[in-house]
């Protein structure tokens, strides 16, 4: 039996039976994010992406791709847990070969799914001008070009360390990633991408920067955008100087992300020790609401974990950002392998169901206009749009579905126009 991808595709009343069913792709990219996949030893994946433990670690798995044949969206990427210890007792399994193309089983009940997976760049092992290697400056999850501009999260560089629990950016920037990227590198890492993977956007991280403030991302974002033309995501911790993200709105900013992580205050303090004792909840939230207000609608995200703090919680943080004008970005809880969390359980699908449901309603509730860019797939998260699979088809629904069609229509030219080279810019231009 092959993927069916309708909305109204039967559910399972519970997900942990072997009671014969058939997902929609997002349902699928849900269960396998909650119970990885097994790749027996006779699979090849020859020609695919490898498995790359860069900046936290969440890109940790294999990339796939689902095909769903739908006018919502016609595939969902997901980057599939394979390594970690919980997806070694997944009813999932990796079927087929480069030549004969793949499928993922589910043993519990026979249903196969055809997916792809994508192939691994040629440019990964080309060097930069400096002789660095590229994959070791950034890499590709989904489509999108994920790049650690920060040497490592400072929240490491305390005694004792102050990291989020989740995290392993310690272990990997430095090792399996370069620890200090130039901005030369950084763009022809950039054109590389653009040139030879179509690539239309660029995601700056660097956890928390310690003294320097987000300034220190500015000659990035300048640069890529003068010399490459990407759309650019910077997601740094939160500035108390809100004056400095007009500076990276003024330099052609186009996304801005906020790690919450959790709305629960015991759980933060308990998973994010760093956050908790140097910025507080309220500045994640206070950042996120300034650039909201100065970004177009769309442009700004709040990122959380699902599947650690009480689910009413992630609803109301959902909620919360939302209402502020911008995006929620959803991770389900991944037991990344070397962190201090890896032995902990990953969460219920029927649980991540519901909150990935209620995130589509949350946006089309407050009309955020989700998806307009162009060829922007994110592997390690289940994005707002990809949740349209899981909503209910009444009236809010056409009309949020209608209004996103028309909002993407109009924003063609925008984004023609902001994925150009842009001239030489001026400091005193800098709000």
């Amino acid at each position: 039996m092959t993927l069916v991808i309708g909305a109204h595709a039967k559910r399972a009343d519970a997900a942990s039976t072997a009671e014969a069913w058939t997902m929609n792709a997002c349902e699928l990219e849900i269960d396998l994010f909650c119970r990885g996949m097994r790749i027996p030893p006779d699979v090849s994946l020859a020609g695919a992406r490898g498995v790359s433990r860069t900046r936290a670690g969440l890109g940790s798995g294999l990339e796939v791709i689902l095909p769903t044949q739908s006018r919502i969206k016609e595939e969902i990427w997901v980057n599939i847990p394979v390594l970690e210890a919980f997806a070694s007792e997944s009813p999932y399994r990796l079927q087929g070969s480069p030549r004969r193309g793949y499928c993922i089983v589910d043993d519990r009940s026979g249903h196969r799914y055809r997916v792809r997976l994508p192939r691994e760049p040629v440019w990964y092992t080309r060097r930069t001008s400096s002789g660095v290697q590229m994959n070791r400056i950034g890499v590709l999850q989904g489509t999108c070009l994920g790049i650690y501009i920060n040497p490592v999260c400072a929240f490491w560089n305390y005694a004792p360390a102050l990291n989020c629990r989740f995290c392993t950016t310690g272990q990997n920037v430095g090792t399996t990633e370069a620890l200090e990227k130039s901005v030369s590198d950084v763009v022809e890492t950039c054109q590389a991408a653009r040139r030879e993977s179509g690539t239309t956007f660029v995601h700056l991280n660097g956890g928390f920067q310690g003294s320097r403030g987000i300034a220190f991302a500015l000659p990035y974002v300048k640069a890529i955008k003068e010399q490459v033309g990407l759309l650019v995501g910077v997601q740094l911790a939160p500035e108390r100087d809100f004056k400095r993200y007009d500076d990276l709105i003024s330099a052609g900013v186009d996304h801005m992300s906020f790690c919450l992580e959790f709305l629960d205050p015991d759980w933060f303090a308990r998973i994010c020790p760093g956050k908790a004792r140097i910025h507080g909840q309220a500045l994640f939230i206070d950042a996120l609401a300034y650039c909201a207000g100065r970004m177009p609608s769309g442009s700004v995200s709040g990122e959380i974990i699902a599947g650690l703090e009480p689910l009413d919680r992630t609803i109301e943080a959902i909620d919360l950002i939302a209402r502020l004008g911008a995006f929620p970005t959803v991770c389900i809880f991944r037991p990344t392998i070397g962190s201090d969390m890896e032995d902990w359980p990953p969460p219920d699908y029927e649980d991540m169901r519901g909150v990935m449901a209620h995130m589509y309603e949350a946006c089309r509730r407050h009309w955020i206009p989700i998806g307009l860019a162009p060829n922007i797939e994110v592997s390690l998260v289940v994005t707002p749009i990809e949740t349209a699979f899981l909503a209910q088809r009444d009236v809010g629904f056409y009309a949020y579905e209608v209004y996103r069609r028309l909002a993407k229509l109009a924003a063609r030219p925008v984004f023609a126009h902001r994925l150009r080279k842009r001239p030489a810019y001026s400091a005193d231009h800098v709000a």
